[in-house]
């Protein structure tokens, strides 16, 4: 086990030791064990007039002593979260991506990968509100300060505001950690600042800051820690999809909860037996699905192998809706079987889908086509795919835009998964609430129209593509499938809401307004997945 326990009692006696001891040196009674003939005449005693030690009053608290007088090393734990948020900052990487890495890297027990993976994204998440703390404190801009010194605090500030780590653990370790790996001078400014943020709670801070903001969607913003463009269209989404915009802070909420891992068996080839024996627990929304307790699922051999994989339940539940939508009893064609059926999962990477699909399709007696335009990704999704029977796919590398003119009218069931912004995975990515802006709306929407005209041609007459975003913003959802029906007569909608409902347990997800459907994390516990079914007339 490593120096510093993953809890705030371990850490805060690790520190609270380091620093005692340290406190302990400098004090009188330490310099008395030399005893009665210890050398009186010993460099920087301070004596009285009548030639005794003074008494230099109560041990001072190691929280405010000099840096120089701190702990001077980087606690495991709290080097990940640093190297996480330097790399999200400086790199533009993924926290999702990195912080496994970096775990493994320093070795960390599962306890201080707890600690680690807290630290990590409640720090990333809560950046916007502990920015607004942080320059309560500071006396420059923040955008002066070295990126590197602005981590480091706002992971000072997730320890004191918003974890249970003792004030004292959280100011010398954080202290320590900059002296480490940043350097002895901002260390004195770290301590400081940190000092002046330990002087209230977050609920304190939070009064402090809101106190005459008359505009909700600030407020909104600092209290839940969301750019305001985010908060704004957070609230016309609700509103476009049939939700009260009064389910707002539920969602913000929601949106800064840590998200519990969700697992799914491949239909037909994977079990959650070893999941379940190892302490998940099953999925209330969707058959084959399980809740995760955490750990290291890299050790069960049910996710070495494939079988059984990580994956979000809205995701889970898209891909079953295409799957098994009976056209025939919807009215809008002739019962079949549907052997030989081929199905294409368009946008492929990195294949979390595509192996949900290419599971389902064995079972219908249908085939996959993967496609996915990066070659490093087309690699990720045959990774994928490798625990479904090599005859039921084949991966395609190549642009998705041209699909449908090259195989035009080839496929039964189409599914177009297209890039999107991500506002409906906050939650799983808290560093893309602060990367992405409107401008990336703007950007996407005409590679959401191409893709999602590619789809429509490449389908069957008689077929169903199922058009999804992770994302419930309207530009991005139901403007791109109006546009798409707007253009076409032999286009209709079917009820994307009810294809849903036939696929969960529950049997009534409340998901879907004018025949589409939208997931929520405040009201179902997934990603805000967007799901429109579109027929094409025979």
């Amino acid at each position: 086990m490593s120096e510093s326990g993953s809890n705030g009692i371990g850490r805060g006696r690790s520190g609270g030791g380091a620093g005692s001891q340290r406190g302990q040196g400098n004090s009188g009674s330490q310099r008395g064990k030399g005893g009665a003939g210890a050398d009186s005449s010993r460099a920087g005693v301070r004596r009285d007039a009548q030639g005794r030690e003074r008494n230099r009053g109560p041990k001072r608290n190691f929280t405010e002593s000099a840096p120089a007088q701190r702990t001077r090393r980087a606690d495991p734990a709290r080097l990940v979260a640093f190297e996480v948020l330097r790399a999200v900052a400086a790199e533009d990487a993924y926290a999702n991506l990195v912080l496994p890495a970096r775990i493994r890297h320093h070795g960390l027990d599962k306890r201080d990968a707890g600690f680690a993976t807290e630290l990590s994204y409640g720090a990333l998440r809560g950046q916007g509100t502990y920015d607004a703390v942080l320059a309560r404190c500071v006396d420059r801009p923040l955008d002066q300060l070295d990126p590197a010194i602005l981590d480091a605090l706002r992971i000072g500030a997730h320890q004191l505001l918003a974890m249970r780590v003792p004030a004292h653990a959280a100011l010398d370790e954080t202290v320590g950690l900059a002296r480490a790996v940043i350097g002895a001078g901002p260390s004195g400014l770290i301590n400081a600042v940190l000092r002046k943020v330990s002087a209230h709670t977050l609920d304190e801070w939070l009064e402090l800051l809101l106190t005459g903001e008359a505009d909700e969607t600030k407020g909104a913003a600092i209290r839940y820690a969301h750019p305001e463009w985010i908060v704004r269209a957070f609230r016309q989404s609700l509103v476009a999809h049939g939700r009260p915009v009064s389910e707002i802070t539920s969602l913000l909420e929601a949106d800064n909860a840590a998200p519990v891992v969700n697992l799914v068996a491949l239909p037909g080839l994977g079990s959650l037996d070893e999941a379940l024996e190892n302490g998940a627990t099953p999925g209330e929304l969707v058959e084959g699905s399980a809740l995760s307790s955490g750990g290291d699922l890299g050790r069960l051999a049910s996710v070495r192998d494939g079988s059984t994989r990580v994956q979000d339940v809205g995701s889970q539940l898209v891909a079953r809706a295409l799957a098994e939508v009976d056209l025939a009893a919807e009215g809008h064609g002739e019962a079949k079987n549907d052997d030989g059926e081929r199905w294409l999962d368009l946008c492929a990477g990195p294949g979390g889908k595509a192996a949900l699909l290419g599971a389902l399709a064995r079972q219908h007696g249908a085939t996959l086509l993967a496609n996915e335009p990066a070659p490093h990704r087309a690699k990720l999704v045959s990774q994928a795919l490798s625990a479904v029977p090599r005859e039921t796919w084949q991966v395609r590398t190549g642009d998705g835009r041209e699909v449908g003119a090259e195989m035009t009218g080839q496929f039964d069931r189409v599914l177009v998964d297209v890039p999107c912004t991500g506002l409906g995975a906050l939650r799983r990515r808290p560093e893309s609430r602060w990367r992405r802006t409107p401008k990336d709306l703007a950007d996407l929407g005409p590679l959401q129209r191409e893709l999602l005209k590619s789809a429509l041609d490449a389908v069957k007459p008689g077929g169903v593509v199922a058009y999804v975003t992770c994302s419930p913003h309207p530009a991005e959802t139901t403007a791109v499938v109006s546009d798409a029906l707007r253009k076409r007569e032999d286009l209709e909608l079917l009820d994307a809401g009810a294809a849903l409902d036939a696929v969960s347990l529950t049997g009534h997800l409340d998901a879907g307004h004018e025949s589409t459907a939208q997931l929520w994390p405040h009201l179902h516990r997934t990603d805000a997945m967007f799901l429109a079914l579109i027929h094409k007339k025979a």
